[in-house]
C-alpha cells in the first residue's frame, strides 16, 4: 500500500484516523493560512486543505496525503483561535444561545498520480444560553485558547451545547471520517479489508 500521510500536527485528527486501523505518519505542513480578500469560509478551508496536501507532496512524491482545515463560522464571520482568556470570553458570549457552523475542508491527494479529491463538510452546534460565570468556569477548566470557537467538543465542551447537527460527529473534531473513507475507496483502499 502507498504510504499514507496525515498532513496535520493535531493529536485529535491522528486519534480519529487511528479509528480506521490504517498505518500512517504525521507531517505538519508549513503554509500561509491567511484568507484571501472576499474568500468565503468554505472556499478558504477547501483551499487550505488542498494546499497542505500539495505542500507535503513536494517532499513525499509517492504518498497518499490527507489535508484538512477547519473554521468556525457565526454570521458568516470566521471565529479563529482566541489565543487568550479575554478573546475566548468574547467568542463564547457571542455564541451563547446561537448556532455556530464548523466547516471542515478535507483533501486526499495521490502525489504519485496528481489526483486530488476534496470536499467541505459542515457541522452545526447549537449553544445553550450561557452566563459569564459558566463561560469563565468552562474556560478555566478546559483552556481551549488554541481551538477555533473557544471549545473542545471532544472534552468538556459538550456541556456548552443543546444540540448538534451534522452527518459525521468526527467532522466537529476536524476529520470527517465518513467522507475520507469514500475518498480512500476511490484510491482502492477499503478500510473494511485493509487489516485482513
Amino acid at each position: 500500500m502507498q504510504q499514507l500521510i496525515l498532513g496535520s500536527s493535531s493529536p485529535f485528527r491522528a486519534e480519529l484516523l487511528n479509528k480506521l486501523g490504517l498505518t500512517f505518519i504525521q507531517v505538519s505542513p508549513d503554509i500561509d493560512e491567511t484568507p484571501r480578500s472576499a474568500e468565503s469560509p468554505a472556499a478558504l478551508v477547501e483551499r487550505l486543505a488542498e494546499s497542505k496536501a500539495r505542500e507535503i507532496a513536494r517532499t513525499h512524491p509517492e504518498a497518499l496525503i490527507i489535508g484538512s482545515d477547519q473554521v468556525a463560522v457565526i454570521d458568516n464571520d470566521i471565529l479563529g483561535k482566541p489565543g487568550n482568556h479575554q478573546n475566548a470570553m468574547a467568542q463564547l458570549r457571542r455564541a451563547s444561545g446561537r448556532e455556530v457552523t464548523f466547516l471542515t475542508g478535507l483533501a486526499l491527494l495521490n502525489a504519485k498520480t496528481g489526483r486530488i479529491q476534496s470536499s467541505v463538510e459542515p457541522f452545526t452546534v447549537h449553544f445553550r444560553d450561557l452566563t459569564d460565570n459558566q463561560i469563565d468556569f468552562y474556560l478555566k477548566k478546559e483552556q481551549p485558547y488554541q481551538c477555533a470557537g473557544s471549545f473542545k467538543s471532544e472534552g468538556f465542551g459538550i456541556s456548552l451545547f443543546s444540540k448538534l447537527d451534522g452527518d459525521d460527529p468526527n467532522t466537529l473534531i476536524g476529520l470527517p471520517l465518513i467522507r475520507l473513507i469514500e475518498m480512500l475507496q476511490h484510491e482502492a483502499i477499503d478500510v473494511l479489508q485493509v487489516n485482513h
